[in-house]
């Protein structure tokens, strides 16, 4: 009976150990969340048996152990971009220099205040549009409005910058004209001239500052067509236009986000968008104009040491050291193996034969005569390398004290 009993009990154990199975399985694919259900695309007896290996999926580092990457490193090395210099207050009587044109001009004024923040002489004044150009003259018409600046401002010189906003039509008489078509560009020839005149006109002394390239390769042709425009109207009003392009391309014409600065080291001078400048790119685009700037401002090469005179009720401006008085360098001439002087000659080879001094005779070669035409070796002078006789003679030490001297011809 017992036997029996033990029996059914042990023929009832593999139906239990199935129905466990089917139980804890039923437990596990309920509790799985869905997206593990359709990553291993079905339950089966193997994945019981047979486990899946998944990939260990590492924790997310805390903040004390997150780095930034190597790449990312250097990126944010490149816009880390230097501090801005200390700003001196400027004189009440400070020279004014005036900006304007559109937002590129708004950085210049800004490279121009870096350059210029320690002279307490030179204020720069920034009165530019960011939107502006010379196709809206509904929006902003430069050459009526430059004439009234020019009065309030009373600045010394005005730098002239903008064109980044001139891809647009223009309206020429009743018609749309596309941009750079043949009637746009004669429109805008004119405009260009005309505020040009107009800064003539008031007689301040003016730059026009050249527009850099930009990303877009259109951008970048149109520029380069602008800058032809911009240079002759300068030239035609007497004033002087300065050609920044080289200062944001590569070696082969390109356009460059990240480049040289004014100090040669490399930092990046464009924003992402390829359009705007970096603090070190309105400081380089400022650089420049610094030179025919100071040039106009009796600052550069030509003004001397010394303070600068200024017009009338306008503060002298310290103007460069004198440079210091070039040292005399005595040199060696070089010396020629068909040098005549080596004979005792007065003339080269070729010209009449001179009497030697040696012999007194008429016509006798000049020993490099001799060894250049004929073939013939002088004899050695006693004791020189060249001199194989045998046995050698005695040298000869003439006596000067304990001073050595060189020997001379």
């Amino acid at each position: 009976m017992i036997s029996g009993r033990i029996g059914k009990a042990i023929r009832r154990v593999p139906v239990l150990i199935v129905a466990l199975a089917v139980i804890l399985t039923g437990g596990i694919l309920v509790s799985a969340p869905p997206a593990l259900a359709q990553e291993q695309g079905g339950w089966s007896l193997r994945d019981l048996l047979f486990p899946r290996r998944r990939e260990r999926v590492a924790p997310p580092p805390s903040n004390d152990t997150v780095r930034p990457r190597k790449k990312t490193r250097a990126k944010a090395a490149q816009r880390k971009e230097e501090p801005q210099a200390k700003v001196v207050e400027k004189g009440e009587d400070a020279r004014v220099i005036l900006v304007v044109g559109d937002f590129m001009a708004s950085g210049l004024a800004e490279g121009l205040d870096t350059l210029f923040a320690q002279n307490p002489a030179l204020r720069v004044i920034d009165r530019s549009k960011g939107s502006s150009g010379l196709v809206r003259e509904d929006f902003y018409n430069w050459p009526a409005e430059i004439g009234g600046l020019l009065e309030n401002e009373k600045p010394v010189a005005v730098l002239v910058m903008l064109g980044s906003n001139d891809r647009q039509q223009m309206k020429v008489g009743d018609n749309r004209e596309p941009p750079r078509s043949d009637a746009w560009t004669k429109q805008y020839e004119q405009r260009a001239e005309a505020l040009a005149k107009s800064v003539e006109a008031a007689r301040v002394p003016f730059l026009w500052v050249g527009m850099p390239s930009f990303k877009t390769t259109r951008m970048t042709s149109d520029m380069l067509a602008f800058n032809d425009i911009y240079r002759s109207a300068a030239e035609k009003a007497g004033g002087e236009f300065v050609d920044v392009w080289d200062g944001f391309v590569d070696e082969n014409g390109a356009f460059i986000s990240t480049g040289p600065d004014i100090n040669g080291q490399p930092v990046r001078l464009r924003a992402d968008d390829g359009i705007n400048l970096t603090r070190a790119g309105k400081t380089k685009l400022a650089f420049y104009a610094e030179k025919p700037l100071l040039k106009i401002l009796g600052l550069g090469d030509a003004a001397g040491p010394g303070p600068v005179s200024a017009p009338a009720g306008q503060p002298a401006i310290a103007g460069p050291e004198a440079p210091a008085a070039p040292i005399t360098v005595d040199r060696t001439p070089p010396m020629l193996l068909n040098d005549a002087a080596l004979d005792g000659g007065t003339e080269l080879l070729g010209a009449s034969a001179p009497t030697p001094p040696e012999t007194g005779l008429p016509g006798e070669k000049l020993p490099a005569e001799k060894l250049l035409v004929d073939g013939l070796a002088s004899d050695a002078s006693p004791g020189r390398a060249d001199d194989f006789s045998w046995p050698p003679p005695p040298a000869t030490v003439a006596a000067t004290g304990d001073k050595t001297t060189a020997i001379t011809p």
